[in-house]
């Protein structure tokens, strides 16, 4: 293999001037839209999710539709720019239904081959903003063999659905095949459940006599099921970063501000020492976090490996930062008042979502050849 090969084929972990200019519209957003009072108040509120922010995030920007082809309606990007997204989603950790709807449900129907059907029929509103889909599979549903969860029938409860509440349709995987079904119709009882983290909404969804449309039949879609959940996986990690920068920046900024004997806390060396190693650890999460983006990006056969890495590391530095935002607030970091509890409850969260660090560790020992002794 030449130099020339290898240096096209290392993975690109820089920002291009496109994806920066989409991470300033992102941002400015959601500054005026979901900063800490109103994400507080929301899920303080009946309706955790503001329509409003989702019209503009979605149709406004035009982010709903980032992986879908221009032909259907999308815009024609690729996983590298809808990570930016989630890295300023995970930010502000605003209520948004884009990880399971604008890339895990987007990610199976593309896979699926959309044509003129129903399809493509459902790509198009997805990508548009108009309607909102999940897949009717626990959060907690690892990347893994698709066939797995290609079981039961139409008939069914299923617990610990992420964004249910806000979906317009669900994605049902049944022995039989993969089901479209509106969360609207006879048959469908959506029953909302108190989550550790308030600013993700769990549901358990109840399917009894419901109507759905057939999508692809259980051999394609359990490769779609899988494809989906694997960049689910994969773009968390840059939901994770985004939220670990935050808590960094916070935590520096409020160490600088605090003085105590007559000295900015942040001066004192052992806490030095902490931000310091915290920064290291954010530094490596975006490098992994960039890693599975453009290796989704681009198709890579190291994908899986790429998310797995991602994953067993990103969740970790993600909880580590939350819990030094909030120790190193000292009081003011447990209030309600205060946003740091919020991106703590996000972070613990998203560590048992799409996998375990654990259950990822174990696919990276898979993956790995290790040479022989």
């Amino acid at each position: 293999m030449t130099a020339q090969t290898e240096a096209v084929q290392a993975p690109d972990l820089l920002y291009s001037e496109a994806e920066e200019d989409l991470r300033s519209a992102v941002r400015s957003l959601l500054a005026g839209r979901a900063d800490a009072p109103a994400v507080i108040a929301g899920i303080e509120s009946d309706t955790p999710y503001d329509l409003r922010l989702w019209e503009s995030l979605a149709a406004g920007i035009g982010a709903a539709g980032l992986l879908v082809p221009e032909k259907l309606g999308g815009q024609g990007a690729t996983h590298r720019e809808a990570a930016v997204v989630l890295e300023e989603l995970g930010r502000s950790v605003a209520p948004a239904p884009y990880l399971t709807s604008a890339v895990v449900a987007t990610e199976i129907l593309l896979a699926l081959g959309a044509g003129d059907g129903p399809v493509a029929g459902l790509l198009a509103e997805l990508a548009a903003g108009r309607k909102v889909a999940v897949l009717s599979l626990p959060f907690s549903t690892p990347p893994a063999d698709g066939a797995a969860v290609m079981t039961g029938t139409l008939e069914r409860t299923v617990t610990g659905v992420a964004e249910a509440e806000a979906a317009d349709v669900l994605l049902v995987p049944t022995a039989d095949g993969l089901y479209a079904v509106e969360t609207g119709g006879d048959g469908v009882a959506v029953q909302a459940l108190v989550p550790l983290d308030l600013t993700r909404p769990l549901a358990t969804v109840t399917l009894s006599g419901a109507a759905g449309t057939l999508l692809a039949d259980a051999g394609p879609a359990a490769a779609a099921v899988s494809k989906g959940l694997l960049a689910g996986a994969g773009l968390l990690a840059s939901e994770q970063l985004g939220l670990a920068e935050w808590c960094l920046t916070e935590t520096v900024r409020h160490t600088r501000e605090r003085h105590q004997f007559n000295r900015p806390v942040g001066s004192f060396q052992s806490l030095k020492h902490r931000m310091a190693q915290l920064w290291l650890e954010v530094v490596s999460a975006r490098a992994a976090a960039r890693n599975a983006a453009d290796a989704l990006a681009t198709g890579s056969p190291d994908a899986p490996l790429a998310v797995a890495v991602a994953q067993a590391y990103c969740s970790r530095v993600a909880v580590n930062a939350a819990e030094e935002c909030v120790q190193l607030h000292g009081g003011i970091g447990m209030t309600w008042e205060h946003p740091a509890h919020l991106y703590l409850k996000r972070a613990k969260a998203d560590s048992i979502a799409y996998g375990t660090a654990g259950r990822h560790r174990e696919t990276v020992a898979g993956l790995v050849e290790l040479p022989a002794p």
